[in-house]
């Protein structure tokens, strides 16, 4: 090519005044892919000599793999010349004279010189930044070995805290394990702290209230006793009983929800009539109720049999009917109805208690809650949450309806495998 042509192409002097000072390389290239005109940062990016590059073929600055696809390529942008970035999407090398290899990022556009389509690459060096790139991902690898081994020694921590509180924190290990971000792994922590507190909060004042009411009992007893005055000691030996099976509540709830939480409570179905079992509850039920309540308890089809674990199904039962006496008043009736719908049966305890308020209802079954308008009496907060955790291993649901003031119902719904069994076969 002429060196007439090779001026036109830089022909003015504001054009060679920009040419000359770009930050960027610039190479013009013909049809045929010879280097027109490059410009100094093209020169030195590539490691050639002023005017080294003039007359060479692109494909020269290129990797000898890439050369042949790219005389194709090189074809397809002088057919339809539009402004484009090369490589979108994918990594671009270019060689240097000294065969050195390096990342690239080119913006092509296209001009016509004398009437001859000349093609004009914009190419920029990124070596620098592939670098900086390299050194965050090699950061971020670190950074998850970092919190990876972090969470070890998290988990490792929370192994020392009392049984209770470390059965309770197996469901939050175990989400633990599948977290690969620190700050989830320190939410959970934080959880695990805070179940911590309530446990030793509510424990601490669910066992000083009786323990109290023992121990001054007990005194008084000594001194009725010196006295002769049987009728006080017996009251108080009564108020012993109570307390002992008050501390024997709590005791079971934490046991119990222990016992949930590790997955150890084990289904044994029996067959049994239903109406017998309500029979039984309710009259363990009359010593432990509040002066003047009354259970009524209503089980129209006697004689019907259920196949489920009896011994659970007892302490829904008993949990339930408890709780209807503690929130009530005394000389208030609480109801115990049962019928059977076909396919298992429909247990409802209904009482004219103290009912639940609207904006705490939302919250009844989670551990440890107790309704705003239950704080003055005694209570773990784990009773319902246990309940229906008992009422899902029997296959169940548990529904409730409460107005504030006038009292609850709690259904809870049980299928009947003897029921299953029997149409099965």
């Amino acid at each position: 090519m002429s060196n007439s042509f090779e001026l036109s192409v830089v022909s003015s002097e504001a054009f060679r005044e920009i040419f000359q000072s770009m930050t960027e390389g610039i190479i013009v290239v013909g049809r045929a892919g010879e280097i027109i005109v490059a410009n100094p940062v093209a020169e030195e990016m590539f490691g050639y000599g002023k005017n080294e590059l003039m007359r060479r073929r692109l494909e020269d600055l290129l990797p000898s793999r890439f050369r042949t696809h790219h005389v194709q390529l090189r074809t397809e942008f002088h057919e339809k010349p539009l402004p484009r970035r090369m490589g979108y999407g994918r990594d671009l090398w270019a060689q240097k004279k000294n065969g050195v290899e390096f990342p690239v990022e080119i913006s092509l556009s296209y001009s016509n010189s004398g009437g001859r389509p000349i093609a004009i690459a914009f190419i920029s060096d990124i070596s620098q930044r592939k670098k900086s790139e390299m050194a965050l991902r090699q950061s971020e690898e670190q950074l998850i070995l970092y919190a990876t081994e972090l969470e070890k020694r998290v988990m490792a921590r929370t192994e020392a805290l009392d049984s209770v509180i470390s059965k309770l924190e197996k469901e939050v290990t175990e989400r633990k394990k599948a977290e690969e971000e620190v700050t989830k792994a320190l939410e959970k922590e934080r959880e695990l702290n805070e179940l911590k507190s309530k446990f030793v909060s509510i424990a601490s004042h669910e066992f000083r209230t009786p323990l109290s009411t023992i121990l001054s009992s007990i005194a008084l007893v000594d001194q009725y006793r010196g006295r002769k005055e049987f009728e006080k000691m017996d009251k108080h030996i009564q108020r012993v009983r109570n307390s002992v099976f008050q501390l024997t509540g709590i005791l079971n709830d934490f046991l119990s929800l222990s016992r949930l939480e590790e997955g150890k409570v084990e289904l044994n179905p029996q067959v049994f009539e239903m109406s017998l079992l309500l029979s039984d509850v309710t009259e363990e039920m009359k010593a432990l109720l509040r002066p003047g309540q009354h259970i009524e308890m209503e089980c129209p089809q006697e004689g019907m049999e259920i196949k489920v674990d009896s011994r659970i199904l007892r302490n829904i039962l008993f949990n339930l009917l408890s709780n209807a006496s503690k929130y009530s008043g005394e000389g208030k009736g609480i109801w115990l109805t049962c019928i059977s719908n076909g396919k298992g049966f429909e247990i409802s305890v209904r009482d004219e208690g103290i009912g639940i308020p609207e904006d705490d209802q939302k919250h009844l079954f989670e551990r440890f809650f107790r309704a705003t308008n239950a704080n003055t009496i005694q209570g773990t907060g784990l009773g319902l949450s246990i309940v229906r955790r008992y009422v899902e291993l029997l296959g169940g649901n548990i529904k409730f309806e409460s107005t504030y003031g006038k009292g609850s119902i709690f259904v809870v719904l049980i299928p009947n495998q003897y029921n299953e069994e029997n149409s099965a076969d």
